[in-house]
C-alpha cells in the first residue's frame, strides 16, 4: 500500500467502527428520542469524514465541465438519501464506496507491479572513464557513442555497448525473464538495463541513451496504455452515454411518479437514489482495463513486452502463425551435420573432416568457418597446421583449391568437381554439400546445415495445444533445405526460395483468405522481416534483444529468442479476454436486475450498495486472476 492508501484505510476503519455503533443504536431505537437536527449532525460528521474527498472531486469535475462520473453519482445519491432522512443508508453508501475504491487502488497497484519491475531497469547513472583514467559519475543521457564506461559489480549497464575489458555474468532477467545469467567477455555485445554480476567490465558505448534498448522499452511500456482494445474503447464510449442517461432516468423517477400521484416524493427520491447508486459504472470502467493490464503484466513477467491491450486482444484470436526460418526456427549458424565418406577412398570420417579443414583454412566464408569449428571440436586442436598448405585459390561460385602435402586438395560444390573432371556421387542431402577431392580423387562430402533451435519442436506442439490451427514457414532457402526443416519440426506448410517482397505478398494472400475474424501472427527476427511484421495482424519479434527494427515493427516483443513463450502469451491473452468478458456480463446483468427492482421499489439501498461496490469488488478480484501465469 502507498502512504495515501494507508491513510485512507485508517480513515475507513475509524468510520467503520462509528458506522456499526450507529447501526446498533439505530436498530435498537436508542436514537429515536434525539431531536432531528442533532441526529442529522450525528450522521453528517462521519459522512463528511469518509466522503469529503469524493464530494471535492465531484465539485472540481463539475467546475471543469465533467459532470457525469462516479463521484457525481455518489454525491447526488447520498445527498438525496440525507434529504429524505435515510441517514444510515447515506453513510453506508459512501463508506462502502470508499472501501471499494481502496480495494480497487490496491488491486491496480498490484497489477502494475510486474510492469513497474520492468520500469526499474532504468539505470540511475553511468561511470565514464576519462582519457586520464579518472572515473566520473554522469547521467546516462550524457553518455556519447564511443565513451568508455566502467560497470562495477551490481551496477546496471546504462547504454548498449561492447565489452573492451573484463569478464562477468550479466543478469538479463528484468528484460528477458530468463533467470540464467549470460557470460560477457571482451568483444561481447551488452545491452542497457541488464545487471552486472560479480566482475568488473569496461564497455565502449555503441548507442546514445535515447537510442538504447532500455530507453526504447521504457517508452513502449509507458505508451502501452494508450493503445486500447476494442472492449476498452467500447466501455469508454458506453460509460460516456450510460451515465448521463441513468442520471436523467433517476431525475425522472424522482419527479414523475409524485406528479401523477403514484408515489410520495420521499419514496420516489429513495428509488431514484437507489437507481443512481446501482448505475455507477465502476465495475466496468475499472475491471476491464485492469484485466488487460493484468494480462500485459503477466506477459512482462515472462520477458514478453506487449505494446498495448489491443495487441493482447488480437493475440487471443491467433489461429495461424507464419514463421521466418533463419534466426527464428533455426539458429542462423552453419554447422557440420553429416559426413559422407567415399568407400573407395579408404579413409575414415575424421580424416575427411581433416582434409576439409585444411582446404577451408584460408577462407572466411561461414561454411568454411563451420568446417574449421567442427575440426577443432573433434580433434581438440586450436587450428590446422598451416605450414602444410600453400597456394590457396578460391573460385567464386565453385569452391577452393589448396596445395596440401604437395598434392592438390579441393573443396566445393558439384560444379567444381565437374569442372575438374572428377568422378563423384552427388548427394541428395537437404543441407549445403561440400565435396572433397584430394590428388584428383573424390574422397567424400561434408554436409553443412543450419541448426534447428532447441525446444522449437516442443514449442510448435504447444502452439497447436493452445489453439493454433496452422503453422507456415517462409524462407529464402532452397526447396530441399526448407522442406527438411519443415518436416523435422512438423510445420504444416513451407514456402521457399522467397525474396523479402515475396514474403509480404504471401502474408497478404493468407490475410485475405482468413476473413472469419481469426488472426494471423508473423514471427520473425525483426530486422529483415520488419515489413511483414508490420503487415500481419500480430507481429511477434523473436531474438530481438537489442534489435531496434524488432522493437519498432513488432506488436509483441519477446525479449529473448525463446519461441516457447508464444503459446504462453496466447494463453495469457485468451485468459485475459475471457476474464474481461466475464466481468462485463456479470456487471451488466446484476446492475440491470437491481435497476429494475429499484425502479419498481422492490429493493433497498443496501442491495444498491452491493450492486455498485460489491459487483466492482468481485469484478476486480476476477481481473486479478489475469496476473497469474498458467505454464501448462
Amino acid at each position: 500500500m502507498t502512504k495515501k492508501q494507508k491513510k485512507t484505510r485508517n480513515r475507513i476503519l475509524v468510520v467503520l467502527v462509528v458506522f456499526f455503533a450507529l447501526l446498533i443504536l439505530e436498530k435498537t431505537g436508542m436514537l429515536e428520542g434525539i431531536p432531528g437536527i442533532i441526529r442529522f449532525f450525528i450522521f453528517l460528521i462521519p459522512y463528511i469524514a469518509i466522503g469529503y474527498d469524493v464530494i471535492k472531486k465531484a465539485a472540481i469535475n463539475i467546475s471543469h465541465g465533467q459532470v457525469f462520473d462516479e463521484n457525481f453519482l455518489m454525491m447526488i445519491a447520498t445527498f438525496g438519501a440525507f434529504g429524505i432522512g435515510e441517514y444510515l443508508e447515506a453513510l453506508a453508501v459512501m463508506l462502502f464506496y470508499q472501501i471499494g475504491e481502496l480495494f480497487q487502488g490496491v488491486a491496480v497497484g498490484k497489477s502494475r507491479q510486474a510492469i513497474t519491475d520492468m520500469m526499474s531497469i532504468a539505470p540511475d547513472y553511468a561511470n565514464i572513464v576519462g582519457e586520464d583514467g579518472q572515473v566520473t559519475e554522469a547521467d546516462p543521457e550524457d553518455v556519447s557513442v564511443g565513451d568508455i564506461l566502467l560497470i562495477r559489480a551490481g551496477e546496471k549497464i546504462p547504454v548498449d555497448g561492447v565489452v573492451v575489458e573484463g569478464e562477468s555474468f550479466i543478469d538479463t532477467a528484468a528484460l528477458t525473464g530468463e533467470s540464467v545469467p549470460r557470460c560477457a567477455a571482451e568483444g561481447s555485445e551488452v545491452i542497457s538495463g541488464c545487471l552486472n554480476g560479480e566482475g568488473v567490465l569496461k564497455i565502449r558505448a555503441s548507442k546514445a541513451y535515447e537510442d538504447s534498448t532500455v530507453a526504447k522499452i521504457l517508452e513502449l511500456v509507458e505508451n502501452a496504455s494508450d493503445k486500447k482494445s476494442r472492449m476498452e474503447n467500447f466501455i469508454t464510449r458506453f460509460a460516456r452515454y450510460y451515465t448521463p442517461v441513468v442520471t436523467i432516468g433517476a431525475l425522472l423517477l424522482a419527479i414523475l411518479p409524485p406528479l401523477f400521484g403514484q408515489l410520495s416524493f420521499a419514496d420516489s427520491i429513495k428509488r431514484a437514489c437507489i437507481f443512481l447508486i446501482v448505475s455507477c459504472p465502476c465495475a466496468l470502467v475499472i475491471s476491464v482495463p485492469l484485466g488487460f493490464f493484468g494480462g500485459i503484466g503477466a506477459s512482462s513477467k515472462v520477458g514478453v513486452l506487449v505494446k498495448g491491450s489491443n495487441f493482447l486482444e488480437a493475440a487471443a484470436g491467433i489461429t495461424k502463425i507464419v514463421f521466418d526460418k533463419t534466426g527464428t526456427l533455426t539458429k542462423g549458424e552453419f554447422a557440420v551435420t553429416d559426413v559422407v565418406v567415399n568407400k573407395e577412398s579408404g579413409i575414415e570420417g575424421d580424416e575427411l573432416i581433416e582434409l576439409a579443414a585444411f582446404a577451408e583454412a584460408s577462407s572466411n566464408h561461414p561454411i568454411a568457418l563451420s568446417v574449421l569449428t567442427h575440426y577443432k571440436k573433434i580433434t581438440g586442436k586450436d587450428d590446422v597446421d598451416r605450414s602444410l598448405i600453400s597456394d590457396a585459390k578460391e573460385i567464386p561460385g565453385h569452391g577452393i583449391f589448396v596445395n596440401y602435402k604437395a598434392k592438390e586438395l579441393l573443396a566445393g560444390n558439384s560444379k567444381l568437381l565437374v569442372r575438374e573432371g572428377i568422378s563423384f556421387t552427388e548427394s541428395d542431402s537437404a543441407g549445403t554439400v561440400v565435396y572433397i577431392a584430394y590428388d584428383h580423387k573424390y574422397m567424400g562430402a561434408v554436409i553443412i546445415s543450419d541448426i534447428v533451435k532447441d525446444g522449437v519442436k516442443e514449442a510448435l506442439k504447444a502452439m497447436k495445444a493452445a489453439g493454433v490451427k496452422k503453422t507456415v514457414m517462409l524462407t529464402g532457402d532452397r526447396k530441399k533445405a526448407a522442406l527438411a526443416v519443415a518436416d523435422e519440426l512438423g510445420i504444416d506448410e513451407a514456402m521457399y526460395e522467397l525474396l523479402p517482397a515475396d514474403k509480404v505478398d504471401r502474408v497478404e494472400k493468407m490475410l485475405n483468405e482468413d476473413d472469419n475474424g481469426s488472426k494471423l501472427a508473423f514471427v520473425g527476427d525483426g530486422i529483415n522481416d520488419a515489413p511483414v511484421l508490420m503487415r500481419a495482424d500480430v507481429g511477434i519479434a523473436m531474438g530481438s534483444l537489442g534489435s531496434d527494427a524488432a522493437i519498432e515493427a513488432a506488436d509483441i516483443v519477446i525479449m529473448d529468442d525463446d519461441i516457447s513463450k508464444i503459446p504462453l502469451v496466447i494463453r495469457i491473452a485468451r485468459k485475459t479476454l475471457r476474464i474481461v468478458k466475464e466481468n462485463i456480463t456479470f456487471a451488466l446483468l446484476v446492475k440491470v436486475i437491481i435497476l429494475i427492482l429499484g425502479a419498481l421499489g422492490l429493493t433497498t439501498m443496501w442491495l444498491a450498495v452491493f450492486g455498485d461496490v460489491g459487483v466492482a469488488v468481485i469484478a476486480i478480484l476476477n481481473s486479478m486472476r489475469a496476473l497469474k501465469i498458467d505454464n501448462r
